[in-house]
């Protein structure tokens, strides 16, 4: 893939001390596993299994494009914070007060609604792994205080480490099931063709499938693990590009093999899954009647892996993001800049730890008291508007002064933005549409 700023060679601009262009090496990867194992939660792989035994292999070009899509998202934040050596937040702050209100009451929402479901998802496979031990509940609480003592406690480098053994399983776990299967390569070559199925709204479900895939706040999070890595100025920006190929391409990986796996051995079989996390449960029953228990059991330990990645990602990430948001919201507050976050100060700093807390201990009500009405809503909402938010913003920071010429977007990078910008916005129009509003006042 050409690079999207349109420039295919370097400028001959003079480049600041310490940012001489550093080779492209896979010794260098890091941050695009840790989005790609944060981005991909249960939910995706359902998602994705789904529409495998819904449409066969029809949507295969869609799950395809929805990875190139979040390809050009992700390189557009990491290339913001290597380019201008300012934070995403600091950029959103430069466009006005709005989109701090905005990302203030998104985090916060956001965050407790979250920690509850990532609480659930990761408990729901330990749960099936050793039944009769504890309550769901019980393993939701004991992941995200395991969550929380590893994040607290360890900063990037050994985040990362742990994030790509657990990379590595789901890698593993979700390729063997695909090969067990045995695809049909006839059938998966010809979908990759863009055809709609023929079924009663396909467009939107097609639309979905693309910006469902590893589409979260999270992609808005990579700039900062860039940053946490020791990626603070251009001379990495060739490394950041390779980094995040290797992110979606894992996705891609991720995303093909759980297609095959709903087109073979649901949609032949025409067996119908549920949707949500424990559509993955579901699953695990069915390779246990077709394969036996240790594959199911090999699958339930993917299914975690899974999860788990996204918890302690978002545990991670976001709570950089936050402790950002806090830092740059007070007053005459100077700049972000990448090297406060290279330098590791921030994971010990008490925003930091204060979003830590929010995300693990408030949620732990939802788990007992089940999800308030209202604000399942106004999370919906808020969270399906987030992408657009994102799209449409980097267009904005990418395209004027408050980038250096030479790194600007090219005609590339705003055509994928822009179709980025669209997709969300349908999607975010739909789920607002779909909100039950008459029950709701």
């Amino acid at each position: 893939m050409t690079d999207t700023t349109g420039n295919t060679q370097d400028t001959g601009a003079p480049l600041a001390p310490g940012s001489r262009p550093r080779k492209s090496s896979w010794k260098y990867i890091g941050p695009g596993i840790v989005v790609a194992a944060t981005g991909v939660g249960a939910g995706d792989l359902v998602a994705t299994l789904i529409a495998g035994s819904n449409f066969g292999y029809t949507l295969l070009w869609a799950a395809i494009v929805g990875c190139l899509v979040k390809i050009s998202l992700a390189e557009a934040a990491g290339r913001w914070h290597l380019a201008t050596g300012r934070t995403l937040f600091d950029g959103w702050a430069s466009l006005g007060r709005w989109t701090t209100y905005f990302f203030g009451v998104y985090v916060v929402v956001w965050g407790f609604v979250y920690g509850a479901a990532a609480m659930s998802s990761s408990a729901l496979p330990l749960q099936a792994l050793f039944p009769g031990v504890m309550d769901l509940e019980w393993w939701g609480i004991a992941c995200a205080l395991v969550g929380l003592v590893f994040v607290w406690f360890n900063q990037y480098a050994v985040f990362e480490k742990v994030m790509t053994v657990l990379v590595g399983v789901m890698f593993v776990v979700t390729v063997y099931l695909a090969v067990r299967v045995v695809p049909n390569l006839g059938d998966a070559f010809a979908g990759l063709l863009p055809v709609l199925p023929d079924e009663k709204d396909s467009i939107l479900n097609t639309l979905g499938l693309i910006g469902g895939v590893g589409g979260t706040i999270t992609l808005a999070a990579y700039g900062y693990w860039v940053n946490a890595k020791g990626w603070t100025n251009t001379g990495w920006m060739k490394v950041m590009r390779l980094d995040n190929r290797v992110a979606y391409l894992t996705t891609g990986v991720f995303v093909i093999a759980m297609l095959v796996v709903g087109a073979e051995l649901l949609h032949s079989a025409n067996i119908a899954l549920a949707g949500g996390d424990r559509g993955l449960v579901q699953l695990g029953d069915i390779l246990e009647e077709e394969y036996g228990t240790a594959t199911a059991t090999f699958f339930l330990i993917g299914f975690f892996a899974t999860s788990f990645t996204s918890l302690i990602g978002v545990w991670h990430g976001v709570s950089l993001m936050f402790t950002d948001f806090v830092t740059r919201g007070r007053k005459r507050a100077a700049p972000s800049r990448g090297e406060e976050i290279a330098s590791g100060a921030r994971e010990k700093s008490w925003p930091f730890r204060a979003y830590l807390l929010w995300l693990t201990f408030p949620p732990m009500i939802l788990l007992f008291a089940g999800q308030p009405f209202r604000l399942v809503i106004v999370y919906g909402v808020l969270g399906a508007a987030f992408m657009p938010f994102l799209a449409l913003t980097l267009i904005r920071l990418l395209n004027s002064d408050r980038t250096p010429h030479d790194w600007r977007n090219g005609i590339l990078s705003n055509v994928m933005l822009a179709l980025a910008g669209l997709l969300f916005l349908i999607l975010c129009v739909k789920q607002i549409w779909d909100q039950p509003w008459s029950e709701f006042f």
